[in-house]
């Protein structure tokens, strides 16, 4: 028996302390020193593993918020500053983890193009489209997103899906807020076809769901889209301040 057997090998060495490291960053309850000291060291070795294991310390809060807020940062700037080394890792950690997703965007936002940083929140989104997830944060932050960047959800990825491929099937989610984040999401971007359609089934469809109904409306008042083939159907269930013109485009009375 050699003196590898007896201790293991060193991939094994390195990912039980990978393990040990990340369940120290990820202590909300334990000493700050702790955690501080974890993500200085997590930094120092500087590995995709080590990267993408510092990652994890978005996904938690400490007891003490100016605290949390002060090492996530740390964790951030540790991450930006790895530069390329850190594009992988932040993006496994994007598609992997369903918290801390907010901080995760704010590393890639400085690593990546806007057009990359773009076709991986639709990636994600649609993705998230097709499976079932009990908990809405992740796609709620990632719709949030989008409507807080306008500019960049405008815009065209290269390959993967535009936003209302991506979006189109979250319209459909069993949650009311899921079903509200995507319609608000959809009206920020340049009308299209598909978008139109879309918001109209969803506002067929959640007829009796006040909350919903007006957002559907919004966003479509806000694309300037009409209801044509469907006019009979949306007039049936238009309230005020709602209506439709002439040309079948929903209006508000007073804006």
């Amino acid at each position: 028996m050699g003196i590898l057997d007896l201790f293991g090998s060193r991939e094994s060495r390195d990912l039980a302390s990978l393990k040990k490291l990340g369940q120290k960053i990820t202590e909300k309850w334990g000493p700050p020193e702790n955690r501080q000291k974890a993500i200085e060291q997590l930094g120092e070795m500087g590995t995709p593993a080590a990267l993408k294991t510092l990652c994890l310390r978005f996904t938690v809060r400490s007891e003490v918020g100016i605290q949390d807020d002060e090492e996530k940062e740390q964790a951030r700037a540790i991450l930006v500053a790895a530069g390329p080394r850190a594009l992988g890792p932040v993006k496994e950690f994007l598609a992997e983890q369903e918290s801390g997703v907010a901080w995760g965007l704010r590393v890639l936002a400085s690593l990546a193009p806007a057009e990359e940083v773009l076709g991986t929140v639709l990636g994600l989104l649609q993705r998230l489209g097709r499976e079932y997830t009990r908990d809405p944060e992740k796609k709620l932050v990632l719709l949030s997103w989008l409507r807080e960047h306008p500019d960049m959800a405008a815009r065209q990825p290269a390959g993967g899906p535009s936003l209302p491929e991506a979006i189109a099937p979250l319209l459909e989610d069993f949650v009311d807020d899921v079903r509200i984040g995507a319609a608000r999401a959809l009206s920020a971007v340049p009308p299209s076809d598909q978008a139109r359609e879309a918001l109209i089934a969803l506002l067929l469809r959640d007829r009796d769901n006040a909350r919903v109904r007006g957002d559907a409306l919004q966003a479509l008042h806000d694309l300037g889209a009409d209801v044509k083939g469907h006019r009979a159907d949306v007039e049936a269930l238009i309230v005020e301040p709602w209506f439709l013109d002439r040309e079948g485009r929903v209006k508000r009375r007073g804006a």
